[in-house]
Formats: structure tokens, sequence, C-alpha cells
């Protein structure tokens, strides 16, 4: 489904990703941890072209560019095949919660009003939302503003969903409603890569954890291998000052 090759991304000197490759099969759910600055979120956002990397290729379904030439069909071609959850929601906020599901399937797949509509309430129903149709960004807590815009990125039945630490920005107590969603989404087999620092969650939902650092993939395996019984000492390293949050450690987190 997704094939990374040679990915290279630096601003100015500083080199953030150094030839990175990996594949991502069809129904695979694939988490990405690492500490602050590794480079987790770049990657992320260099699958749709948000950051655009310097050298190699991207491959999501059927679709391939050479990322150092491309033209504007091709980027909108390959962002297409994904959607993208964003950790502070990005919801329009003069639109309703129905409105904020249905704005792409109207303007960018000129869907009728109507079925858009039937659509967008399938999906609110989907995440737990159905009663709050009509309500604005503003009135909705954290964990149900994430909730839509999950529910915004399936309404354009992407190949694959691009997750960016989407329970950063929440509460504590909103956190596990939005772990929920993601979590039966994994199972009915959609596509996804996940940043996330929640350990359980990944060890959970994941088919397989990525461990990255200073731009480099350091570890990747199943997600029990990595999490509780990884022999890399620097992903024991990271683990542990999870866990001991007095740590400081050598990562910034």
């Amino acid at each position: 489904m997704i094939s990374v090759k040679n990915i290279s991304k630096r601003f100015d000197d500083h080199v953030v990703l150094d030839n990175i490759s990996l594949d991502i099969a069809e129904g695979e759910v694939v988490a990405i941890i690492g500490p602050s600055g590794s480079g987790k979120s770049t990657l992320l956002r260099c699958l749709n072209l948000l950051e655009k990397p310097q050298s190699g290729t991207l491959q999501i379904g059927d679709i391939t560019i050479d990322t150092a030439h491309y033209t504007t069909k091709d980027e909108h071609a390959l962002r297409s095949q994904t959607a993208m959850v964003f950790q502070n929601y990005s919801l329009f906020k003069n639109k309703t919660a129905l409105q904020n599901i249905t704005e792409s399937l109207i303007v960018v797949k000129k869907m009728n009003k109507k079925q858009a509509n039937a659509v967008g309430m399938k999906l609110l129903e989907q995440v737990g939302l159905l009663d709050q149709a009509e309500q604005y960004p503003v009135t909705l807590s954290g964990g149900q503003q994430q909730r839509v815009s999950i529910a915004r990125a399936l309404a354009v039945n992407p190949k694959a969903i691009l997750f960016d630490e989407p329970t950063s920005a929440l509460d504590p107590e909103r956190v596990h409603e939005v772990l929920q969603v993601i979590h039966r989404l994994a199972k009915s087999h959609t596509t996804m890569v996940i940043v996330t620092h929640e350990m359980q969650f990944a060890k959970e939902v994941a088919d397989r954890v990525i461990f990255m650092a200073d731009g480099h993939i350091v570890e990747q395996g199943p997600a029990e291998q990595v999490i509780s019984f990884s022999e890399n000492p620097l992903t024991q390293r990271f683990l542990r000052q999870l866990i001991n949050v007095e740590d400081p450690g050598e990562f910034s987190i």
C-alpha cells in the first residue's frame, strides 16, 4: 500500500530524515515512536507531501512519484490517496460537525448535498457523535473534535489514514474515547500510520512498531517485541525514560 524508498529531508543544514526506506502493507497498522526531534512527524508529513523531501520516491496505492521531480498534478494525485488526522483537529470553526465531514465530499468528490449528508451522518454514528451533528467545534470537547476529524478523514475513502499524535492535545480523560475509535478502525483492517507516545495503545493496536531517533529508523518489528522485549539499547533507554518521568535521560520526549 505504501512504499518509501531513500527519503531524505533537511531544513537548511539540519538533516531530519536520512535516507529512510520502509514498506507498509494494505490493512497494516504501523505505529511510529521516538523522542521529540527524531523525524517521526516529518516522515508522516512527507507521505502526503505536506513536507517536501529533497530526494527519494514515494508510492501510495498505484501512484508513484520521484520527490526530486514532480508536478502539481502528481502532488494532488499522491495526496488524494491518504487522509491526515492532526493533533490540533484542524476543523472549520464556522461549520458544524456534519458540514466539516461533508465539505470534501461536496467540493472535491462533487457529491450532491443529500448524498454527502447521508455519508456524513453514517460516519458520525460510527464515531459515536450522531447527536452532535449540528454542533460547532467550539461547543465540542477536544475528544469529540478529534472524532469529527477522524470521521472527516474516513469520508474521502482514503487508501491509508495518517495520524500525527492524535491524542497529544487532549485532556487525559478524553484520550480513551479517541483511542477506542482508532482501535475499531484497526479491527476493520484500515491501513493506518500513527505517530504516538501512547505505548500501551501502540502495543495493543499496531501490527508493527517503528522506533526512530536522529532521522533514522533504529528498530522495527512486531509491537509486543519492540515495546516489551527490545534488545536495542537506544529503544530501551527511550522506553525506560517514558516510564520513569523523573529520569531526565538522554532524550527530549
